[in-house]
């Protein structure tokens, strides 16, 4: 009989839309958003303002240097579930990706 140890991981799904557009983007330590040399998945880059250009599709460990990361270029995502919430400026920058359960939502 097979004995391992059960390692249970949380990862929140933060798609609207099981349909979106990924490009890879490099990340490093240095990126804005990284906690203990990993940048979380929903994390915007390179960062959270009119420079952004996608968000993170997955965690990426930058401890050890420069990664590689998919970064949604196109679809749908719940900003309320990202770990940062997108500026507004970011929301503008991102024109094809459409954001639900922004402020913006809330005050309308």
């Amino acid at each position: 009989m097979y004995y391992g140890e059960n390692n249970h991981v949380e990862e929140i799904n933060f798609l609207d839309s099981e349909k979106y557009v990924s490009f890879p983007y490099k990340v490093s330590a240095e990126t804005v958003g990284v906690v203990n040399g990993v940048l979380p998945a929903g994390s915007v880059i390179p960062t959270n303002d009119a420079k952004a250009v996608a968000v993170t599709i997955n965690d990426v460990d930058v401890s050890h240097g420069t990664q590689m990361v998919g970064g949604i270029v196109d679809g749908f995502i719940n900003a309320a579930r990202l770990p940062v919430a997108p500026t507004a400026d970011a929301i503008t920058a991102l024109k094809r990706i459409t954001f639900s359960n922004t402020e913006t939502e809330s005050e309308a």
